[in-house]
Formats: structure tokens, sequence, C-alpha cells
């Protein structure tokens, strides 16, 4: 860990194809590197829930399946506040407010909820998706945690 401005601070980096196999590699790598801060359960649960669904948007949306692919999560610890991002250079989406509406899906045939969007929002204290039709997504989420530790002091 460094300081930054008498603040700890740490990072990691991590990049993956674009299979499905790998979203559970994501989320449990990213898990393990939150629990540094100690987090609730509620917490820990809620952050894996943001990476899968992340990561799934990126490999079925961003890449429509292809393995070449290439899935970037960037994780920053500054203080007890984690600020994820995860990025892909697929197809991008053409029309970012409707991908944000809940219940909507640009793959029905796939029995998607439509959900994924609303629920990263939901479990985060801020949430920021940036898109490029032919370049990727970038969803970048942010969240403080409420380490056990100060729970039972």
């Amino acid at each position: 860990m460094t300081e930054k401005n008498g603040v700890q601070r740490n990072f990691m980096t991590l990049q993956f194809s674009a299979k499905s196999e790998n979203e559970s590699f994501a989320r449990v790598t990213v898990a393990a590197f939150i629990s540094q801060l100690d987090p609730t359960m509620e917490e820990l649960s809620d952050l894996k829930t943001v990476i899968s669904e992340a990561v799934t948007n990126s490999i079925i949306h961003g890449y429509d399946g292809n393995p070449e692919g290439i899935v970037t999560i960037t994780a920053e610890i500054v203080g007890d506040t984690v600020t994820i991002t995860v990025e892909d250079r697929g197809e991008g989406i053409e029309d970012l407010d409707l991908a944000r509406q809940p219940l909507y899906t640009s793959k029905p045939e796939l029995e998607r909820s439509g959900m994924g969007f609303t629920i990263m929002e939901n479990f985060m204290d801020e949430f920021e998706v940036s898109s490029e039709p032919g370049s990727g997504t970038s969803i970048r989420m942010k969240k403080r945690i409420e380490s056990k530790k100060a729970l039972y002091n």
C-alpha cells in the first residue's frame, strides 16, 4: 500500500479473455483484493454481484461471445473506498439511455433479465457507464466499505 495525502492507497489491474468461465475468476479475485478492507458479508456479496454483472455484460454484449476479446478490471482502494472499473473494447452501446432502462435487453433470445445496470447502480454508491459504438464500454463504480472492525468498536 502507498499513501496519497496521508491516506492508504492500493490498486490492482486484471486482464483476461472474454470467456464466460472467467467471470467467476474475476469475481473471486476482486473480492480477495477488497477483503483487506474487512467488508461485511453483505458488502462482499454486493461487490461480487456487480463484478459478475459487469463482466458478463462485457462478454455477452461487448464481445458477443468472442473469446478473443479482453476484459480489463482495475480496482483501487483509497482509505475506506473502493473504485472498480470494468472495460472492454467490444461493440459498444448504441443507445446508452435505452440500455440503462430496467428490463431492457439487446439479447432477448438469451433470456437475459435486462437488470444488470440497475443492479450495479443500486448496489454501489456511485455508478457511471460510458460507451462508444465500435470502441467499447467502461463501467466505473465506487463504494465506501463499512468495515466490520468499525461495527464492533
